[in-house]
C-alpha cells in the first residue's frame, strides 16, 4: 500500500511539475531579445542614426529601427551583408579613411555625396557606420550640421562627445574648411533642412 501511495505521490508530482512548464511555456515564448545598441549610437536626426560598426547583439535593436539604407564609412568590404540582404536594407558604401597626419585626408566629395544620400528621405531611416562611429562618422555628422546652419562651437561639442579622448584636431579642421555646395534634391529633402 505504501509503495502505491508512493507512486500516487509521483504521478501527482509529474503532473504538477508538467503544468508548471506549460506554464511557463508562453512566458518564454515572449521573452523579447535584449535591444544592444551599437557602440556611440545616437540618434542626429528624424530619420539618420549614427553608430559604430554594428554586430550580431546589435541585430535585434537594428531591426527595431526599420532601416531602409545604411552609409557605411570604412574602405574595408562589409561584413554584414547577409544582415542587410535579409532585412532588405540598402548599402550606401563611402569606404574612407580617417583623416591621419600627415598624409591622409578625407575626400570633401566623398563627404558631398555621401551628404546627398543622407539628406534624401528615401533613404531614411538610415544608419550612419565607421569603426568606432567617432571620427570619420563625426565628420560626416559634422559636415551635416553645417547644412543645418548649427555654429561650429556647437558642432565641435558634439564631435567631442563622440569622440572621447581621441579628438582629432584635423577632424575639426575638416569640418570647419567644408564648405561644398550639396546638390541634394529639394523633392526629397527632410522637413527639417532649412532651405536657403
Amino acid at each position: 500500500m505504501a509503495a502505491t501511495n508512493k507512486h500516487a505521490e509521483k504521478v501527482e508530482g509529474d503532473k504538477k511539475e508538467e503544468e508548471e512548464e506549460e506554464e511557463i511555456k508562453p512566458m518564454i515564448e515572449n521573452i523579447q531579445p535584449l535591444l544592444i545598441p551599437p557602440q556611440n549610437f545616437a540618434m542626429v536626426a528624424k530619420g539618420i542614426y549614427r553608430s559604430g560598426y554594428p554586430n550580431s547583439k546589435n541585430y535585434p535593436f537594428l531591426q527595431k529601427l526599420g532601416l531602409k539604407s545604411l552609409l557605411y564609412l570604412c574602405p574595408e568590404p562589409y561584413q554584414n551583408i547577409k544582415f542587410l540582404n535579409k532585412h532588405g536594407i540598402k548599402l550606401l558604401d563611402f569606404g574612407i579613411n580617417g583623416n591621419k597626419e600627415p598624409f591622409v585626408d578625407i575626400p570633401e566629395a566623398v563627404i558631398r555625396d555621401a551628404l546627398v544620400q543622407l539628406l534624401d528621405v528615401r533613404n531614411h531611416p538610415i544608419l550612419i557606420h565607421c569603426n568606432k562611429g567617432k571620427h570619420r562618422t563625426g565628420c560626416l555628422v559634422g559636415c551635416l550640421r553645417k547644412t543645418q546652419k548649427w555654429s561650429l562651437t556647437y558642432i565641435f561639442d558634439e564631435y567631442r562627445r563622440f569622440a572621447g579622448t581621441k579628438v582629432r584636431i584635423l577632424d575639426q579642421q575638416f569640418i570647419e574648411l567644408f564648405h561644398m555646395r550639396i546638390p541634394f534634391d529639394p523633392k526629397y529633402a527632410p522637413l527639417w533642412l532649412e532651405a536657403d
